[in-house]
C-alpha cells in the first residue's frame, strides 16, 4: 500500500465553512465535511459575523471530513485556510475579537469609501496608486467607519486581520498575511507587493494602524505549527504545519489549476466571478477589473458581479419551482427569450459598474410574458454580466482557450451550454466543485513537501469530462445578437 500524505483545506465562506482532506499522493479527495455560519444584517447594509461562529464551523467541518475520509487526523500533515475576501477583523493586545467581524458584502461603509476614494484621486488616482480601485467592500472603509464609529473599539486595536489570517492566528498564533489576500484590503499596492502605510496614517496619524498590520509572507511559506490545544480540539496531529492560505479566490484558482496563463475560472454562485492567471501586473484602466495578486506567485486580474444565482433563485420562488422545473422552462424558451431582457441588478452591480441599479424587465408584449421566457432571461442576464467582465478581462491581453466552471450553477447542462455560447468558448467542470478548499489542501501540501505546484495541480486537479461543453456556431451569433441589446439597455442607465 502506497503511503498517504494528508492535508485538510478549510474554506471559511460567508454561508458555512467546507473541509476537504486531501491524499497529495493519488490526488484523491477522501473525505469532505461542511458546518453553517449566520449573518448579522442591518437595515444599513450592515452585514458582520461572530469570529466565534467560524472557529466552531472549522472543528465541526473538520471532524466531519475525517470521520468521512475514514483517517486518523494524527496522520494530518499540513493545513490550508481560504477565507472570504475583504473582511475585517479587529484584535486588542490580548489576542481578543474587539467587535464582529465586517464582511466584504457589508455597505454600510460605502460614504467612507467615497471619501477615501476622493482622497485617493477619485479611481484612476487609486488605480494609479494602488493597482485597484477601493469598492465599499474593501476592507479600508471599514478602518476608516469603525474609528468614527466605534472609537472606543479603535483604541484597543492591536492586530488588524482578513478573516484568513484570522483563522491562521488562530491555529499557530502568529499575526500574517500573504499576497494574495492583502490584495483586496485597499491599502495594499499590488504591483510592489507591500502595505501602503501612508493612506493608513491618512486614517489614523498616530500609528496604530501602521503598527498592527500583519507580517507579510510569500505564498509558499509556512505560518507556523499548529498550538496544542488547537490540534486537540480538532482532532489532528500536533506537529501539523499551516501553510500560508489565502483569500477564496486566489484558492480557487488553485484548486481549478489556474496557475498559468490561458485558463479561466469562471465561478456560478450567488455572486458571478471570473479570474485568469497573469505573470505580469497588467493594470486595466477598467476600475471594475481587480489585478490582485495570486497565491501562486503571479497576479489573478478579477472581476465579480454581485447577481447570479440570488437573482435565479429569486425568479424560481416567485414561481414557486424546483431547480429541474426551472432548468426545463429555461431549455424550452428560444434564445434571447423571445424579446424579453432582464437587467437583473436586485444588488445593484459591480460589473457592469452601476452600484445604485435596480432590476429591472424590457421588451414585454401580449405574447412573450410566459414563465419559460422570464426563467431564460433571468439567466441570460445574469450570464451576460459576465460576459461583460470577461471582455474587459480579454482587453488586458488575457487569452482563454478554456473556461474552468464551478459553483452551483455549473451543475445545470443548459447554464454550461449557455455559457460556452455567449462566451465563445469550451467550457468544463472541475471533478471538485468545493475548488477554495481543494486549493487550500494543494498549498498545504506545496509548502511542506517541495513538489512543484504544477505538479501538485496535474495530480489533484481533475475535470469532468462528461461536462465539456463547445460552444455551437448558430447559439454563439443569436447569443450576440441578445448581448447586444443587454448592452444597449445597460448604457441606458
Amino acid at each position: 500500500m502506497t503511503q498517504q500524505n494528508l492535508y485538510l483545506g478549510i474554506d471559511c465562506g460567508t454561508q458555512g465553512t467546507k473541509a476537504i482532506v486531501l491524499d497529495a499522493t493519488s490526488g484523491k479527495v477522501l473525505g469532505l465535511g461542511a458546518a453553517a455560519h449566520t449573518l448579522i444584517s442591518g437595515a444599513n447594509g450592515r452585514r458582520e459575523q461572530h469570529t466565534q461562529e467560524w472557529l466552531d464551523a472549522f472543528t465541526e467541518a473538520t471532524h466531519r471530513a475525517l470521520q468521512q475520509a475514514g483517517v486518523d487526523g494524527q496522520d494530518i500533515l499540513g493545513i490550508g485556510v481560504s477565507g472570504q475576501q475583504h473582511g475585517l477583523v479587529l484584535l486588542d493586545d490580548s489576542a481578543q475579537v474587539l467587535r464582529p467581524a465586517k464582511l466584504w458584502c457589508d455597505t454600510e461603509t460605502a460614504p467612507q469609501n467615497e471619501r477615501l476614494l476622493e482622497h485617493l484621486g477619485g479611481e484612476s488616482g487609486s488605480l494609479e496608486r494602488l493597482g485597484v480601485a477601493i469598492a465599499p467592500g474593501y476592507t479600508v472603509s471599514k478602518l476608516l467607519w469603525t474609528r468614527e464609529q466605534h472609537p472606543d473599539v479603535f483604541a484597543r486595536i492591536a492586530h488588524i486581520l482578513l478573516p484568513h489570517d484570522y483563522l491562521n492566528y488562530w491555529l499557530t498564533g502568529r499575526a500574517v498575511a500573504e499576497y494574495g489576500d492583502a490584495s483586496g484590503t485597499g491599502y495594499f499596492n499590488v504591483r510592489t507587493r507591500a502595505w501602503d502605510v501612508a493612506l493608513l496614517q491618512h486614517i489614523d496619524p498616530s500609528g496604530r494602524l501602521e503598527a498592527a498590520l500583519p507580517e507579510l509572507i510569500e505564498a509558499n511559506q509556512r505560518v507556523g505549527t499548529i498550538l496544542p490545544a488547537i490540534a486537540e480540539r480538532l482532532g489532528i496531529n500536533p506537529t501539523a504545519s499551516v501553510s500560508s492560505g489565502g483569500g477564496d479566490n486566489m484558492m480557487g484558482a488553485i484548486g481549478t489549476g489556474n496557475i498559468a496563463p490561458g485558463v479561466i475560472t469562471m465561478s456560478l454562485g450567488s455572486s458571478g466571478t471570473v479570474y485568469a492567471f497573469a505573470d505580469q501586473p497588467n493594470v486595466s484602466p477598467q476600475a471594475s477589473v481587480a489585478t490582485f495578486c495570486s497565491s501562486s506567485g503571479g497576479w489573478l486580474p478579477l472581476i465579480c458581479t454581485m447577481n447570479l444565482t440570488n437573482a435565479t433563485g429569486v425568479i424560481r420562488e416567485l414561481f414557486d419551482l424546483d431547480l429541474a422545473t426551472f432548468n426545463a422552462l429555461v431549455a424550452e424558451a428560444p434564445i434571447g427569450a423571445d424579446g424579453v431582457s432582464m437587467l437583473p441588478f436586485l444588488n445593484g452591480e459591480r460589473v457592469p459598474a452601476l452600484p445604485h441599479a435596480t432590476g429591472s424587465v424590457h421588451g414585454l408584449t401580449m405574447t412573450n410574458l410566459t414563465r419559460a421566457n422570464l426563467c431564460r432571461a433571468v439567466v441570460e442576464g445574469t450570464t451576460f454580466g459576465l460576459r461583460y467582465g470577461l471582455d474587459l478581462l480579454r482587453q488586458t491581453g488575457l487569452q482563454s482557450h478554456s473556461i474552468r466552471l464551478i459553483g452551483g450553477g455549473s451543475k445545470s447542462p443548459v447554464w454550461r451550454q449557455m455559457v460556452a455560447d455567449i462566451m465563445n468558448t469550451e467550457v468544463i467542470c472541475t471533478e471538485q466543485s468545493e475548488a477554495a478548499a481543494l486549493g487550500a489542501a494543494i498549498q498545504a501540501a506545496w509548502s511542506q513537501s517541495g513538489d512543484s505546484l504544477a505538479a501538485l495541480c496535474d495530480k489533484c486537479v481533475s475535470v469532468d469530462p462528461a461536462s465539456r461543453t463547445l460552444p455551437v456556431a448558430a447559439s454563439v451569433s443569436a447569443y450576440q445578437q441578445a448581448y447586444a441589446r443587454y448592452q444597449q439597455l445597460v448604457a441606458t442607465l
